[in-house]
């Protein structure tokens, strides 16, 4: 590969804080100075600020945050991403450099809040997986009749068997390989992310992205979105058809209309208003008299 045809250089491995990784950087620094390098991955401001120094011009953020990335989970090890990017930015904007948001981002929410923590640029993986545009191999289940695109980390055992001869045996993979359903061209899912961050924008007041930051209050909360229909019950089913009545129920009804309408029940006084028996008992009467 020539490099010197690259316009970026992306140095990326799964831990940036090897003093290796630090060498290579100023080696590239120096052999191609007018080369944009990208360093990375960290998660704090003091390693951020070290890659820098030796030549970066962007440093990568973000240690096992992706969809498709087991690092915290098979070495303990990791780092909030929204408090990386937030300590990183700062660090990096001090000395006059940038960083990317790398992992953690489900929905266009999420890149909305790296942007807001400060950071310069945001890495999708999983967001965009399963597109057109997409790497992986595009697979038909038989089974259920539906396409998949395959997607895994770069840690992966997938990944390793493919590009670097299998994973040795004194590690263990650090990644996953899932099959995604096809979603077809990425385009409609760039507009979704597009429309959150403008939306996000106007929300907070910023005119423009690189105004984000300047705009935004973090507030830790429990819960953030409403559940209630996250898990509702399902909806009974409908009948077929209206139910049929039996040959007791229908004979009862046509017995009703050949009766015709009840007749109206007498009222215990008649038409006149005296009383039933025609016996008056007032006070008035001469019979009472004395």
């Amino acid at each position: 590969m020539d490099i010197s045809k690259a316009n970026f250089i992306c140095l990326d491995v799964a831990n940036g804080y090897a003093e290796a990784f630090v060498e290579v950087v100023k080696t590239l620094r120096k052999d191609y100075p007018d080369k944009v390098i990208m360093a990375g991955n960290v998660v704090t401001g003091e390693m951020c600020e070290e890659l820098l120094l030796s030549g970066a011009d962007i440093v990568k953020v973000g240690i096992g945050p992706g969809s498709v990335c087991t690092t915290r989970k098979m070495t303990g090890v990791g780092y909030p991403q929204l408090s990386a990017v937030i300590e990183c930015a700062d660090a990096a904007h001090g000395i006059g450099g940038m960083i990317i948001s790398d992992g953690g981002c489900t929905c266009s929410g999420d890149v909305c809040k790296a942007f807001g923590g400060g950071a310069d640029f945001v890495m999708l993986g999983g967001m965009l997986a399963g597109h057109d545009e997409s790497g992986g191999q595009l697979v038909h289940d038989l089974k259920s009749e539906k396409w998949y695109k395959e997607f895994y980390g770069m840690s992966s055992d997938t990944a390793m068997n493919k590009y670097a001869g299998g994973v040795a045996n004194y590690r263990a993979s650090e990644g996953k390989s899932v099959k995604v359903p096809y979603r077809g061209p990425v385009g409609h899912t760039i507009q979704d992310v597009l429309g959150g961050l403008r939306s996000c924008c106007t929300y907070v007041g910023a005119r423009a992205l690189k105004e984000l930051s300047k705009r935004t209050t973090f507030v830790r909360v429990t819960q953030q979105l409403n559940p209630v229909f996250d898990h509702a019950p399902a909806a009974p089913q409908a009948p077929k058809a209206p139910p049929q009545p039996t040959v007791a129920a229908a004979k009862e009804a046509r017995e009703t209309e050949s009766d015709g309408p009840p007749s109206p029940k007498r009222s215990r006084a008649d038409s006149s208003g005296s009383p039933r028996h025609g016996h008056r008992h007032d006070s008035t009467s001469p019979r009472h008299r004395h």
